[in-house]
């Protein structure tokens, strides 16, 4: 299966349109047809479903789309890594980072370096660790920006000496926002909204104890965004880290930590045993030079 192919793939699901997207190409429509065919037959599945006006994408199809892309993406990475030296670098840095208060560094971290290399460029992915980790495997994020109590064994680890604190986010109309800090007792009979992950939840039990599986639990997130607009309406405790949401206050809510103190540590990590860029190399020395550590 060649590359090339795969671009015609991809710009043949992009413009739903056989002729557009052999005009796009800058080849005939019969090559393109031919190449699509040849590759459902390579693949052993129908990847496009043709109709009048347009064709659309099988399931197979849209599964091939996104694999396509990654592979895509990863030839870009390779063509930018290569042919570097350390006094010319150029390139992009792709930065996975979870909700946490660390990711208040990166503008000066980036800032800064970009006045050393002004070549090098970033791209930063934000998402939850769990698929932040899935990029890093694939080749897809170089570096990942992520807070405890994640898997992160298998990862080189920079740890960055910050931590969040674990606590609830609330309407500021709310009882509770009178309150300097909060006990899970507090939380007793209220609608609460919980991160559905089990490595959060595992975390949460063993320091809150057993009122935590009592609590009235309404929904589960993923990512904070969403889950805060229960707090906004005033309709539901939401668990969180204090670094995870901006703008407090502003959007009249508030948060309150959990006493006894509870926090959660931030690391960067990237995978062992895997060569890196020159341009990821001298960031991560750059970050470990600013966030005042050690070389791991």
């Amino acid at each position: 299966m060649e590359l090339r192919v795969l671009k015609y793939f991809l710009t043949v699901a992009r413009e739903e349109n056989i002729t557009r997207a052999a005009e796009t190409l800058f080849i005939t429509q019969p090559t393109l047809s031919r190449q699509l065919a040849e590759l459902e037959e390579e693949l052993g599945t129908k990847l496009f479903v043709r109709g009048k006006k347009k064709i659309t994408l099988t399931e197979d199809g849209m599964l091939l789309r996104r694999r396509a892309a990654e592979m895509m993406e990863l030839e870009e990475k390779i063509e930018r890594e290569f042919g570097q030296s350390d006094e010319n670098l150029s390139g992009v840095i792709t930065i996975g980072a979870a909700e946490t208060k660390a990711a208040e560094l990166l503008p000066r971290l980036i800032t800064s370096f970009r006045e050393m290399y002004p070549a090098v460029t970033f791209d930063i992915y934000s998402d939850i660790a769990s698929h932040v980790k899935e990029r890093i495997d694939r080749g897809l994020a170089d570096i990942g920006l992520l807070v405890e109590p994640d898997e992160i064994d298998k990862y080189e680890i920079l740890k960055l000496g910050i931590d969040d604190r674990c606590g609830i986010l609330m309407s500021a109309q709310s009882p509770l926002a009178a309150k300097q800090s909060i006990s899970i007792d507090d939380l007793a009979s209220l609608p609460v909204v919980a991160n559905k992950r089990p490595s959060i939840q595992a975390f949460y039990r063993n320091a809150l104890g057993e009122g935590y599986d009592r609590l009235n639990v309404i929904a589960t997130f993923n990512l904070i965004n969403n889950a805060a607009h229960f707090a906004r309406q005033n309709l539901g405790y939401v668990f969180t880290i204090e670094g995870a949401l901006n703008g407090e206050n502003a959007d009249g809510t508030v948060f309150r930590p959990f006493y006894p103190e509870l926090r959660q540590s931030a690391f960067l990590v990237w995978k062992k045993y895997q060569p890196l860029s020159r341009a990821v190399k001298k960031f991560i020395e750059h970050f470990t030079m600013l966030a005042g550590h050690s070389a791991p």
